[in-house]
This record gives structure tokens, C-alpha cells and sequence, in this order.
């Protein structure tokens, strides 16, 4: 399948054509390595023993899926079409020898088609191998272990295609604002230039990362890779804070270790929300119709925190730098702080007007259906807006509502859930005299048509 000389190298062109595919690539090589740590993994550590790791199975398979879509695009057909030949001639009619002069060739991996060849290979084998293994519908600890040591094994000696050959990847890890790079470029100071370089890098790895996070496909396969690859930003994150730490440390100036430092403090607790909170055991609800958003939200969250912390460092050198000009759909924290504001007194207005309309139950019924369709969109627009604090309250309370079913609005279970939207309510109110504080939020009026019309909407 490789080939030898000039009319072999097929990678390069396959390069220009698909610098996008080749990219996630790298990104989901990385993933899978990463994945079969359960440091990483969203999910309590109890029971390690006597778990069923089936569905973490089940999200490494789609991930190979996904790669082995990208090396069939990227692949000439031709190429494809020598590689299945060879498979049916190893197996009908080449001797031993034969076939050993073959695999030597293409383990020398002397050559990116050959490595690229390989990988190819060892994927459809990983593919095979974890669809029967998956047909138990068991899949222990050890065997999920054993199969993440395959893995992590055949990605990190490939030649060419290791993406841990190097911290950064030239072709992929770069800083594709043109208002970043120049302000990076006209540092004087030579340490603080490295380092503040390196934090941008990182930064915008995590964007290259998210730009890969499919959250309109529909099949398991892209719900699949897409939580595989929140499950690298974990990773990629940790690492990232070790470096925050220790340039904070070296940096000189006294007022930008403090802005390091506070946007350390900021994935610190963002992070813990999103996997400690939002993804806690995502994958034993895989099945859940709340599966999907659980990935949105949690993707909204860290992209939110990722072009937040490059606008407050690229304003920290240039005052006058917008979000806007950085990032197409930057919100301004004054704008995610009206918009949360308008949001949470819209839930108040539907909690408050079922709780007044109570001693109706065609009423009652009616308040309680819109609440909740207001709440699907709060969980979809809204939750990742949210301080850590306030989260799990918000969190509990949407799961115990939607848990409600319309029957027991008239029967004797009624009195509990009247009596848990009441202190929802209160606490609402808490939270609203809260963001009433907010500095960014002092003298400015409620958006009174935006809440109208949200009611309305929703009525």
C-alpha cells in the first residue's frame, strides 16, 4: 500500500487537501490516548473492580470510527484498494515469507505513507477487535486497560503521525488571530514573550480542539467523539495549569502574575463544574435524552472560558482589543451578565405564576407546561452562564421537575412540588439581589420587552 519512490508520496497533496481532516487527526489520536486514564475520565472512582466499563468501550470505538472515516477521505482510493488486495492475497495465497517481507517494509516506516499506511491498519484491527469484545455487553476494568494500552501503543510508534512527538505540533498548534499574534510579536521582554506564548498556544489549542465538538449530528458515532474529545481538554487542561503555575511564578511583573494567576482560578473552578458537575458519570446515561445538551453545555462552558481568558490576557497588552474581533460570537461579560439576569427573572415570572395559579388545575397544568419548555431552552442557552455556586441548585432542581410527571399535579404528591417550587422561587430571588451586585450590572435597567417577549413565548 505504501509504494516506493516519487509516484508513492501521496501524503503531502493529501496534506493541502485536507489540512482540516489532518488536524483532527492529530487531535484524535491524542484523544484516545488520553482517554484510557481514568484520571481523566468524568466519572467517581468508586468500584473500579466491579464496573462495567461497556459504554467507555462504546465511546472509544466510536472515536476509531471517526478516525478511520478521516484516513479512508485522506487515503487515495487506489491506495485503499491495495491495502484490502493485500489483506485477502495475505490470507488466500502468500507464503509466510511473503507476508513477512511485506510487514517489514511497512513497519520500517520510512516514509509518512507508510506510517500512515500503518495506522490504517491497526485501526481496522482495533475496530474488529473492540466489536467482539463489546458483544458481551460486560467489559471489565482489565479489559478496558488492555485495550488502551493497544491503543496508546500503536499511536505513540507511528513515525509521523505521533502526536506526542513534540509539546506542540507546528503544522496544527499556532495562534490564528492576526491581533494575538502582533501583540505576542511586539513583547520586548524575552522571558515574558516565551511564556506569555506558550499560554496563548495552549489557549488556542483548546479552541482547535472545540472546533471539533459536533454538537448538530445526530449519529452516536459524532455524540461519541465528541465527548472523547471533552474528555482531552480535561487532560489538556491539567497540563495547562501546571504551566500557569509555574509562569506566574517566573514572570516578573507583579500585575500580570495576579491576571495569570485569577484566569488559573477560573479553569480551576470552570472545570470542576463541567466534570464534576455537568459530565459526573456521563457515560451511564448515554442513553438519556439529556445526553446531548449534557455535551453542549459543557462545551458552551469551556469555550466561554477559553475566549474570555485570550481576550482578558490580549487586553491586558491592548485596552482597546474587543471579543468581537478575536472571536465572531464573543459575548462581553456585561452581556452574559443581562442576558443571565433577563433569563433568571423570566424563570422567577413562570415560577412565581405557578405557584399564585396553584388552586387551579387547569391552570396548574398549564403554568407547569410552560415552565418547562422555559426550562428546556434555559438548560440549553442559560446553564453554562451560570456561576459553580449556584449551578447544582439549578441542576437538582430542573432534574427533580422534569422527573414530575403531569398526573401528580392533581394527586397527593402535588403538596411536595408545590413546596419545592416555592424555595425555588426564594431562592431566585436571592440569586437575582446577587447579580444586582455585580458591578457591570450597576445602573442598568432590565430589558423589559426581552422578558415580555420570552414569557409570551413560552405562555
Amino acid at each position: 500500500m505504501a509504494g516506493n519512490g516519487t509516484a508513492a508520496e501521496w501524503v503531502a497533496p493529501a496534506r493541502r487537501e485536507h489540512p482540516a481532516l489532518f488536524s483532527e487527526l492529530d487531535i484524535l489520536l491524542r484523544a484516545l490516548d488520553r482517554y484510557f486514564n481514568l484520571k481523566n475520565l468524568p466519572s467517581s472512582g468508586d468500584d473500579i473492580g466491579g464496573r462495567n466499563f461497556y459504554e467507555e468501550i462504546v465511546t472509544a470505538r466510536d472515536t476509531i470510527l471517526r478516525t478511520l472515516s478521516i484516513l479512508e477521505t485522506v487515503i487515495p482510493e487506489n491506495r485503499k484498494n491495495a491495502y484490502w488486495f493485500q489483506k485477502f492475497a495475505e490470507s488466500k495465497y502468500l507464503s509466510a515469507r511473503s507476508v513477512d517481507v511485506f510487514r517489514q517494509d511497512l513497519y520500517r516506516q520510512d516514509t509518512p505513507e507508510k506510517s500512515l499506511s500503518l495506522l490504517y491498519d491497526s485501526f481496522i484491527n482495533m475496530k474488529g477487535l473492540i466489536t467482539d469484545i463489546s458483544r458481551s455487553g460486560h467489559i471489565s476494568y482489565a479489559v478496558f486497560l488492555n485495550v488502551g494500552n493497544l491503543v496508546s501503543k500503536e499511536i505513540r510508534e507511528n513515525v509521523f503521525f505521533n502526536p506526542f512527538r513534540t509539546d506542540m505540533n507546528l503544522d496544527f498548534d499556532v495562534i490564528t488571530n492576526p491581533i494575538i499574534s502582533s501583540i505576542v510579536r511586539s513583547l520586548k521582554d524575552r522571558e515574558e514573550k516565551k511564556h506569555i506564548s506558550i499560554i496563548f498556544l495552549h489557549l488556542f489549542r483548546f479552541i482547535r480542539i472545540m472546533g471539533f465538538i459536533e454538537l448538530t449530528g445526530q449519529r452516536s458515532v459524532s455524540l461519541g467523539s465528541s465527548l472523547m474529545l471533552l474528555v482531552l481538554l480535561r487532560s489538556e487542561i491539567a497540563f495547562f495549569q501546571g504551566i500557569i503555575d509555574r509562569s506566574s511564578r517566573k514572570l516578573n511583573n507583579p500585575e500580570l502574575q495576579i491576571l495569570i494567576r485569577a484566569i488559573a482560578y477560573q479553569f480551576s473552578m470552570e472545570t470542576r463544574r463541567v466534570y464534576q458537575q455537568e459530565l459526573k458519570n456521563i457515560h451511564r446515561k448515554r442513553a438519556s435524552a439529556h445526553f446531548r445538551g449534557k455535551i453542549e453545555n459543557s462545551h458552551g462552558i469551556l469555550k466561554n472560558l477559553t475566549e474570555q481568558s485570550i481576550v482578558q490576557l490580549a487586553q491586558y497588552y491592548d485596552p482597546a482589543v474587543r471579543g468581537e474581533e478575536i472571536f465572531a460570537s464573543f459575548m462581553t461579560r456585561l452581556e452574559q451578565s443581562l442576558r443571565l439576569r433577563e433569563d433568571i427573572h423570566v424563570l422567577h415570572s413562570f415560577t412565581a405564576m405557578f405557584c399564585a395559579r396553584s388552586d387551579n388545575l387547569n391552570e396548574r397544568l398549564k403554568c407547569f407546561e410552560s415552565l418547562r419548555n422555559y426550562m428546556l431552552y434555559f438548560e440549553s442557552f442559560t446553564f453554562r452562564l451560570l456561576r459553580h455556586d449556584d449551578y447544582e441548585e439549578f441542576a437538582v432542581f430542573f432534574h427533580d421537575l422534569s422527573a414530575a410527571k403531569k398526573e401528580m399535579l392533581g394527586g397527593q404528591e402535588f403538596s411536595k412540588i408545590l413546596d419545592r417550587l416555592q424555595s425555588f422561587k426564594i431562592f431566585l430571588e436571592t440569586t437575582l439581589r446577587h447579580l444586582g451586585n455585580r458591578s457591570e450590572l450597576a445602573e442598568k435597567p432590565l430589558d423589559m420587552v426581552r422578558i415580555e417577549s420570552l414569557i409570551s413565548q413560552y405562555l
